[in-house]
């Protein structure tokens, strides 16, 4: 289905959200058409974040607004949706649009897997009336579902439709970039010399595909390592828990930008208890780059400042190698809870490719390497 047509038939002039690589078309036509423009389109922190602000529109306009998202944020609607837009409360009216990653029988990552499962019933036990739109889905059919929908709508109840791998099509191209110079790989491959054989938790994304790589590349083993393949925001959280409970070990946390933003809260916790073995880096590119480009608001917003509000005693924020090199080396020479923000492009090597170790031989690996410390 062309995304430009569904966007016709749904006839909303407000979207927010989380960007989805499955909704590329959808975010890149949103960024295409309206760009960053509080009016017309906000990319949210999360997806409860997008639900409020959502929320806040119909309040304002009486209209109807859409909330996009992978299906992995259902988890984070569901506080909003059944104590604020629920019709036994507020009766807020919202169409969601939810990328179905995981859908069964279609090979996905082990992150995706039942998440996929239980995607519909989870939005039919919020009472979300839902809609499957596939690559065969045709026009007519979107078109008289959602004549029936405004009828749910009018009612103050929320409808979805759940978009399936390659159903919509004629995604704009839009370019995302910015001024930073260094890579992410690359800064990942300072960050493993310099953090040796101590433990690394490493968030969702590329990142951790890129960790992997770079542990292959090198002949090391992942013992090292915990890859935080799901669970996006909070890879800073393990390994607080991690470095609680192992002291007398550096523990170190690759972060970044959309995640630390995904559930900030955390940067409260771990500042306010101060463990003085953790090394948190957020390596910033301004981008939810795993799932297109879309930018964050990290681009526009002081991460050291925020960090160190939050109580983190050693604040740096780089953007080159030399500087990188330097704060790595300082961080490691401390004993003190240290906050690194590093600089990044938008982009990574077409041919990176994901572990090859299951999640559950990642987690035994590293629980018997943390058992040796």
């Amino acid at each position: 289905m062309r995304v430009d047509k569904l966007v016709s038939i749904i006839d909303s002039d407000f979207y927010t959200g989380v960007p989805d690589s499955q909704l590329k078309a959808l975010c890149n036509y949103l960024m295409a058409t309206y760009g960053i423009d509080a009016e017309h389109h906000v990319i949210a922190a999360n997806e409860g974040n997008s639900v409020g602000i959502a929320a806040g529109y119909h309040l304002a306009t009486g209209k109807v607004p859409v909330v996009y998202m992978q299906n992995s944020g259902e988890g984070n609607i569901i506080n909003p949706v059944a104590s604020l837009l629920n019709d036994k409360v507020y009766a807020i009216p919202v169409i969601f649009i939810i990328g179905w990653r995981g859908e069964p029988g279609i090979h996905d990552e082990p992150q995706h897997i039942y998440q996929g499962e239980v995607t519909v019933k989870l939005l039919q036990d919020m009472g979300i009336e839902t809609f499957v739109i596939g690559s065969d889905t045709s026009d007519e059919e979107v078109q008289n579902v959602m004549d029936g929908f405004r009828d749910v709508l009018g009612k103050g109840r929320d409808v979805a439709f759940v978009i399936r791998k390659g159903a919509l099509s004629d995604a704009p191209k839009v370019d995302y970039s910015n001024d930073n110079s260094m890579l992410r790989e690359e800064i990942i491959k300072h960050i493993v010399k310099v953090s040796g054989e101590d433990p690394i938790i490493s968030t969702t994304g590329k990142a951790s595909r890129e960790l992997f790589e770079i542990r292959e590349a090198n002949g090391q083993s992942h013992k090292y390592d915990f890859l935080t393949v799901g669970s996006m925001g909070h890879s800073s959280s393990i390994a607080l828990g991690v470095a609680s409970n192992k002291k007398d070990q550096r523990i170190w946390c690759i972060d970044g930008d959309g995640a630390a933003l995904m559930h900030m809260g955390a940067l409260a916790v771990i500042g306010a208890e101060k463990p003085d073995n953790l090394i948190h880096i957020v390596i910033n590119n301004g981008a939810h780059e795993t799932v297109g480009g879309m930018p964050t608001v990290a681009g526009k917003i002081d991460i050291v400042g925020i960090a160190k509000a939050c109580g983190y005693p050693n604040v740096v924020s780089v953007n080159s190698y030399e500087e990188l090199d330097d704060a790595l080396l300082g961080a490691k020479n401390k004993k003190e809870l240290s906050f690194i923000e590093v600089k990044c492009g938008i982009g990574a090597r077409d041919d990176l490719g994901r572990p090859t170790t299951t999640a559950i031989e990642n987690k035994r690996n590293f629980m018997e390497y943390l058992n040796t410390l």
